[in-house]
């Protein structure tokens, strides 16, 4: 019976989906959403925040700040939170208004920049207002898990050898690419040990990660429009691109056979589903996906047909038979295309095109 005093203490580690029944696909999922931040990414929180703390970079004045598109901010808050410390999550307007609700009600603070960057994403637009936050006050302490080696170190130390340990025969892994500290803690340790397993990256298309062009992307978690600093391709044997309406797609294939998944997953699944069948077609190779989050924080999207006919009408006779594709007819004709909607909309608190970290804010 496990006892915790702390939420980062808990973790389901060994829990896996066999898809077999669900997609036809010879592959196991991991599932990475059993803990108190619902996601992988209390891995990497954990992981960057013990680090900061036995090197005196954190101190008791510091105040935390991250740039995020909802995961890693959430599990940084509820570490925040148990550790009585202050956080700031800076995001952008594709983050799903659960989530920025979950990061408040755990005592962050939510800062939404909605100024595009050169690729046409927010990353760049973030980073940058993290960076003028900063140097506006030195109390602020910036993880920034684009670049920090305790986010990779946190999968090479723990779902790594997870993964090893359960499928000693693996021979395909396949993961998600954002920060791609996930992908590149797992990838340095298969190949260090010279384990013949086939490494997959599976990215977003529109992400600039692995040198794809810039386009819009709505689903947040996956990809960049920014290559991250850790990504280091020489680990990784090949990489698939989905396109977020086959995400979309196998998130609601997999909520069919009642496996509630969030859009990283949905992700992944799709780029290994249509790996495996053009590489091991009719064969049976022992694979293993990583799915990084559940599908909770995705039901005002994802899941949610208003938002779906808006962003994705083509898919809603498919998704909802019996309806019509096109927008909901009390849609507004300008609202932004990765603008939320309604309630969502009015518990947006930050400012637009922020500049100086130290105007006052409503």
């Amino acid at each position: 019976m496990p006892i915790i005093s702390s939420p980062q203490d808990f973790n389901v580690e060994d829990l896996y989906v066999d898809l077999r029944p669900v997609l036809g696909c010879p592959l196991y999922l991991k599932c990475e959403g059993f803990n108190f931040a619902g996601s992988v990414k209390l891995k990497a929180a954990a992981q960057m925040i013990d680090a900061a703390e036995r090197d005196g970079s954190l101190t008791p004045d510091s105040i935390l700040v991250e740039s995020s598109s909802g995961n890693l901010g959430v599990a940084l808050s509820i570490i925040a939170a148990a550790r009585g410390r202050r956080f700031v999550c800076v995001t952008d307007p594709r983050c799903n208004p659960a989530t920025m609700r979950l990061m408040r009600a755990l005592g962050a603070e939510v800062r939404i920049v909605s100024r595009t960057d050169a690729a046409g994403g927010y990353l760049e637009s973030r980073i940058s207002y993290v960076r003028e936050l900063c140097a506006s006050d030195d109390r602020y302490l910036w993880l920034n898990q684009y670049a920090n080696p305790n986010n990779w170190l946190a999968h090479y130390h723990g779902t790594a050898p997870a993964i090893d340990r359960g499928f000693p025969g693996l021979e395909v892994l396949f993961v998600g690419a954002g920060t791609t500290g996930t992908l590149m803690g797992c990838a340095r340790y298969f190949r260090e040990r010279r384990r013949p397993v086939t490494i997959v990256a599976v990215d977003a298309v529109g992400s600039v990660t692995f040198g794809g062009l810039p386009e819009r992307r709505l689903v947040p978690g996956l990809g960049t429009s920014s290559r991250p600093a850790l990504v280091d391709e020489s680990y990784v044997d090949d990489v698939v691109h989905v396109a977020e309406s086959d995400t979309i797609r196998t998130v609601h294939r997999l909520s069919a056979h009642g496996f509630l998944f969030g859009g990283s997953t949905g992700t992944v699944v799709s780029g290994a589903e249509r790996w495996l069948a053009a590489k091991y077609p009719g064969a049976d190779p022992v694979a293993v996906a990583i799915a990084p989050d559940m599908g909770e924080r995705y039901l005002d999207s994802l899941y949610e047909e208003r938002w779906l006919r808006r962003h994705f009408p083509d898919l809603v006779p498919d998704l909802f038979p019996g309806t019509a594709p096109g927008p909901p007819a009390d849609a507004p004709a300008e609202a932004p295309a990765d603008a939320p909607a309604g309630d969502a909309a009015r518990d947006l608190t930050a400012v637009t095109d922020l500049t100086d970290p130290r105007r006052s804010r409503t």
